[in-house]
């Protein structure tokens, strides 16, 4: 089966970009020559690491690599290099454009990212072979339009279709406007085929947890990134969960802002009245309304409102709109009663 990268890297192959960096940068900091008294080996463990990283943090050669192995790679990419070629490709010594911004992700301002400096000196740049031309025919509409074409590059004996990424899956997932408001996590299962290094195909579930922030909205999307079903010649798709928002019993969101619909009487609209309403992290509201209360009139209470996306210390407003119930019938004496108040 050749080297595995995944086990080198200590990760599984679902692995995401992030995976891949955490776990390289616990492994070359493990096997850090100066914290280890076999220098030899940790050298030769520091460049099998740095090889599987290389590979697998490159969505074309970890595509082809899952599909053909380590012998696909060998027609594709150059042979592993040297250790201290290792060093100076992954950390950028030898970019004159300041190539340091890898190591510095990686390692920061450490100890060991001083020794990685130190230790690789007199480096020339890797010589690149020359392009290789090749002329795809088009036609006079697909110079006018575009197009999309699928081309084959082949390398001697090997023969190679360049992985295109398939398009992302999206799901919807709901979520409650109470988890919306307090930010919530949510367990979302993925179900995919994997694809071992010897092209067989097996079912694989995953849960995955889905961070819901304070003040999201619906239309939110989550991208986990090349979660889909892997298949030949093709990197899996991303899964994007897409927020959707249930119905609330009280209130309803208009972009950074509640509405409540309160139901009051006749009486309640014309005399003072007070509103006692639960909020959506369990507060209890108390809302004197002094004014006549009209039916198109609106109350609004300053900062109850849902928490702003960006900055989730500060809210909208809370609206409240009044439903009037007036009353059916009225006796001779209440409509005697209204009209002496009333008159002017």
């Amino acid at each position: 089966m050749g080297v595995d990268y995944y086990k080198i890297l200590q990760v599984n192959r679902n692995a995401t970009h992030d995976d891949l960096k955490k776990s390289y940068r616990k492994l070359a900091l493990k096997w850090h020559p100066d914290k280890n008294e076999n220098k030899e080996t940790a050298e030769a463990k520091f460049k099998q690491i740095s090889v599987a990283y290389e590979v697998l943090s490159d969505p074309q050669k970890r595509a082809i690599y899952n599909q053909y192995g380590e012998k696909g790679l060998e027609d594709l990419v150059p042979p592993p290099p040297a250790a201290h070629d290792v060093y100076a490709k992954f950390f950028g010594f030898t970019n004159p454009e300041g190539g340091n911004d890898m190591r510095e992700e990686i390692f920061g301002n450490s100890v060991f990212s001083s020794f990685i400096e130190n230790y690789v000196i007199n480096l020339g740049p890797r010589k690149k072979a020359p392009a290789t031309e090749r002329t795809s025919c088009c036609g006079h509409d697909e110079h006018c339009q575009g197009t999309t074409k699928k081309l084959k590059l082949s390398r001697e004996n090997a023969e190679f279709i360049v992985p295109r990424k398939a398009p992302a899956i999206e799901r919807q997932l709901s979520c409650s406007l109470d988890e919306l408001y307090k930010g919530a996590t949510k367990k979302m299962k993925i179900s995919r085929e994997i694809t071992d290094v010897n092209g067989k195909t097996m079912p694989e579930e995953e849960i995955v947890p889905v961070e819901i922030k304070a003040g999201w909205r619906k239309g939110t999307r989550i991208t986990f990134n090349e979660k889909g079903d892997e298949k030949p010649n093709e990197i899996a798709a991303d899964v994007v969960f897409i927020i959707d928002e249930k119905p609330h019993s009280t209130f309803r969101r208009d972009g950074n802002d509640l509405i409540a619909l309160q139901n009051i009487t006749l009486a309640e609209a014309l005399a003072e009245c007070t509103l006692n309403l639960t909020t959506l992290d369990g507060r209890n509201l108390s809302i004197p309304i002094n004014n006549i209360i009209h039916p198109e009139y609106e109350h609004v209470v300053r900062n109850e409102g849902m928490p702003l996306p960006k900055d989730p210390s500060k809210k909208g407003n809370l609206r409240i709109k009044f439903n009037i119930i007036f009353p059916t019938t009225l006796t001779a004496e209440q409509k005697s009663g209204i009209n002496k108040l009333l008159a002017r």
